[in-house]
């Protein structure tokens, strides 16, 4: 559990360590409970949202340096669909002005010491942005392949990445992460080469813990898998 958010509620396996008391602690179990109740009611009013936009959302989620901007900054030269982004960092509007610096619109939400977007930070941002002008809304969830997984921002899918340098050996070490996923990204596959990733150990081990998950394999320097994550995009729009 996240000391400090308590956004994750472990539970007990064989062999497994639970050093945090607050575990066992009822009174901080209902708050959290409490906190998750109030975020998803929240996420709900954001999917109403984009719905009288008629705009489609994804929540993009990783680990730091996956390569989450670097697809987005790419992806409008493949997607024919308008879209805008949120953008979820600890501190600077780097990842934000570098898509407005490639036309994209693009606000920054900055969480200070908070590991995760939630809802309201979410809503926040949409009155900044111009919904009207847009089919898709990408968020770009707080690089951390555990709090995000937590918490329901308000998007329709959520799609996860890994990169190729990561390991092929994250999925399992960050089950809940993986589980949530509509879309697996493997990102950088243009490392394979120079990497120890098993495409199909990443394969065997989604189909273990989420069975109807897709998983696709990109580099922003191949354009035919650009294309074909494009394509999953524009087949998957709600609207």
């Amino acid at each position: 559990m996240c000391k400090d958010c308590g956004c994750s509620i472990t539970h007990d396996h064989e062999h497994t360590i639970h050093s945090n008391p607050q575990l066992n602690d009822k009174k901080t179990l209902a708050v959290i409970h409490k906190i998750l109740d109030k975020n998803d009611i929240e996420a709900q009013h954001n999917r109403d949202h984009f719905a009288a936009h008629q705009v489609s959302a994804f929540n993009l989620m990783s680990s730091p340096g996956s390569g989450k901007t670097s697809l987005l900054e790419c992806l409008h030269e493949y997607l024919d669909a308008r879209y805008a982004v949120i953008e979820g960092d600890l501190e600077t509007s780097r990842d934000a002005d570098r898509l407005i610096a490639k036309g994209i619109n693009a606000y920054q939400i900055q969480t200070g010491s908070a590991c995760h977007l939630d809802a309201f930070m979410v809503h926040g941002a949409l009155h900044h942005i111009n919904l009207d002008d847009v089919d898709i809304c990408f968020v770009e969830n707080v690089g951390n392949l555990v709090c995000p997984a937590s918490y329901d921002v308000g998007t329709h899918k959520n799609i996860v990445l890994l990169s190729v340098p990561e390991g092929d050996d994250k999925i399992e070490k960050y089950p809940v992460m993986f589980r949530r996923a509509d879309l697996v990204v493997i990102t950088k596959s243009d490392l394979l080469p120079y990497f120890d990733f098993s495409i199909d150990e990443a394969k065997a081990q989604l189909s273990k813990l989420n069975p109807n998950v897709e998983l696709l394999v990109v580099s922003v320097k191949d354009s035919d898998s650009m294309n074909t994550l494009a394509t999953w995009f524009d087949e998957h729009k709600e609207y």
